[in-house]
C-alpha cells in the first residue's frame, strides 16, 4: 500500500521543532526524539518549564502561539542555526471543561486562540518555507474529541474538529509538493489537561506511550495517527452513527 506521507524511520540529525513542548505529549515527544538522535527545538510560553525538560543540545525558543511575529522570529532563528527544519509539531493546547450553561466567552476565546488560531499562525510562518524548499513536514496534534460533539468539550471539541479539517486541507494542498502532513488524534492521555475531568476516562495512556505511537505512525508514513485504537475506533464508529442513536449513547455516557 502506498504511503500517504514521507516515512521518517531514522531520526538522527532530523531537525524537529516542537511547539507546546513544556508538558504532556510535546515534552514526551521531545525527550523520545532527542534519545533517537534528532535535533530538537522546544517552544512554549513557560520558559522555566522548557529549561527543566531540555536536553543538553536542545534549542529553547519561548513564545506565545497567539503572537504570529514571535513564531516567525523563532522560525528565522532556527533556519539560521540549523539551515533548515525537517518537521514541526504543533502540540499547544488548552482545555477547560464547559457545559452550554457554563460558557465563558473569554475562556473560549483563549482556548480557540491556542488550539486552532495558533496553528494557523504556524502555517503562515512555516509552510511558505517548506513550499520554497519542496520539503518538510508538519504534524498537528488534534484529538479524538474532534470526531463528534462531546459533553463538556464546548470550546475544546470544536477547535479540535477544525484542526482535523485543517490538516485534511493542508494534506490536499501540500502532498503534491512533497510536503508531509501528519494528523494526530489521541484519546485520553494523562496530562495536566485531563486532570481537570471529573468523569471516567477509558483507555487512558501516558504521554510517553502517546509519543511512541506518534513516532511509530510517522515511521510508517501514515496521515492520521489515532490511538489507543481500542478507544479511538469506537469514537470513529460513534461519529458515523445516525444522530438519534449517537445522542442517545452520549446521554447514557454522561449519566453513567
Amino acid at each position: 500500500m502506498k504511503k500517504l506521507n514521507p516515512a521518517i524511520t531514522d531520526w538522527r540529525e532530523q531537525r524537529v521543532w516542537i511547539i507546546g513542548a513544556s508538558s504532556g505529549i510535546g515534552a514526551a515527544l521531545a525527550q523520545r526524539l532527542g534519545e533517537l538522535g534528532a535535533k530538537v527545538a522546544l517552544s512554549a510560553r513557560r520558559e522555566s518549564k522548557l529549561r527543566e525538560i531540555a536536553g543538553e543540545h536542545d534549542e529553547i525558543l519561548p513564545l506565545d502561539v497567539s503572537d504570529s511575529a514571535a513564531l516567525q522570529s523563532a522560525r528565522d532563528t532556527l533556519l539560521q542555526r540549523w539551515r533548515g527544519i525537517d518537521l514541526v509539531v504543533y502540540s499547544a493546547g488548552l482545555y477547560t471543561p464547559m457545559r452550554a450553561w457554563e460558557i465563558d466567552a473569554a475562556k473560549t476565546r483563549k482556548i480557540l486562540e491556542t488550539n486552532l488560531l495558533g496553528a494557523y499562525n504556524l502555517v503562515e510562518a512555516i509552510i511558505p518555507t517548506f513550499v520554497q524548499n519542496g520539503a518538510g513536514s508538519i504534524c498537528l496534534i488534534a484529538s479524538a474529541a474532534g470526531y463528534t460533539g462531546l459533553p463538556k468539550a464546548l470550546a475544546y471539541g470544536p477547535g479540535k474538529a477544525a484542526l482535523i479539517n485543517l490538516a485534511e486541507i493542508l494534506y490536499s494542498d501540500l502532498s503534491p509538493r512533497g510536503i508531509g502532513v501528519y494528523l494526530v488524534n489521541p484519546g485520553f492521555v494523562e496530562t495536566r489537561l485531563t486532570r481537570k475531568n471529573d468523569f471516567r476516562m477509558p483507555a487512558m495512556i501516558t504521554p510517553d506511550m502517546a509519543a511512541g505511537e506518534i513516532i511509530d505512525g510517522i515511521g510508517r508514513g501514515h496521515f492520521e495517527l489515532h490511538f489507543p485504537k481500542r478507544f479511538t475506533r469506537w469514537m470513529k464508529l460513534l461519529a458515523c452513527l445516525p444522530y438519534r442513536l449517537r445522542f442517545h449513547l452520549l446521554k447514557r455516557a454522561v449519566e453513567t
